[in-house]
């Protein structure tokens, strides 16, 4: 059978996509990440289905029960928050996979970063100011960063940087990006992007570090510095351009 590593999105229940809902409601086993998965989209689940919270679990438990339900037959929804694409530990249950030779097949789903982009209600691409985001997250507590992806370093394009899993770090955040960035650069953090208690706070990279410990923010955040977020005299996109030619 088939293992579908699904992303639940960002938070709320019903950003979770079509196809990822329709998988849920017909696999017999369900290991979810408690912690950061909605309750709600349990509902989903068939009455009768094998509930599995991961948040206590290590990769090898995670793997023998994906691996016990494959063997007995059953289906496997593995629920992720977000997107699996990024920041999911997804790649090394992939790897265990094929070592069974278990099938397994991703289903995207919202990312955070994309549902935060939605709460401060801004593009994060804006024609002249900046095309280019970087996701990223900060080495401390967690496995060390690749050299050359250091916040020192991705700071000298002074694009929109996007951190994940940062906002307990966010004094030094501040301090590796101002050289590249000024203090007067548009800052925001979104913690709880799309939950009922979602909160947005705006600021510049000068002040944001004293806004994000005022507001006691320290997890399930997502922090984002760059032009783009202040952007309001910018050229119209080529996209809908009246002189673009059409075909």
């Amino acid at each position: 059978m088939t293992v579908y590593f699904i992303g639940a999105g960002p938070g709320a229940a019903d950003l979770i996509t079509v196809r990822g809902a329709r998988t849920l409601a017909r696999c017999r086993v369900c290991l979810y990440a408690g912690s950061l998965v909605p309750r709600e989209l349990l509902a989903e689940c068939p009455p009768d289905a094998r509930l599995v919270d991961t948040a206590r679990l290590n990769l090898d438990q995670i793997t023998d029960e994906l691996v016990r339900a494959h063997q007995a037959g059953e289906d496997v929804a593995r629920l992720h928050s977000g997107d699996p694409s990024v920041f999911s530990a997804v790649a090394e249950q992939m790897r265990r996979l094929d070592a069974h030779g278990v099938p397994y097949e991703v289903i995207p789903g919202v990312p955070a970063f994309a549902a935060a982009a939605a709460a401060l209600g801004r593009e994060l691409t804006v024609p002249t100011v900046g095309q280019t985001v970087v996701l990223t997250r900060v080495a401390q507590q967690a496995t060390p960063m690749p050299d050359g992806e250091d916040l020192a370093t991705l700071g000298r394009s002074r694009a929109l940087i996007v951190l994940h899993l940062a906002a307990r770090y966010v004094d030094r955040v501040v301090a590796e990006l101002l050289p590249h960035y000024g203090a007067d650069c548009p800052a925001a953090v979104v913690a709880r992007a799309s939950r009922p208690d979602e909160l947005v706070l705006r600021g510049t990279l000068g002040d944001i570090a004293d806004r994000v410990k005022e507001a006691g923010v320290v997890r399930t955040a997502v922090i984002m510095v760059g032009r783009t977020l202040g952007a309001e005299q910018f050229r119209d996109s080529h996209l809908y351009s009246a002189r673009r030619e059409r075909p």
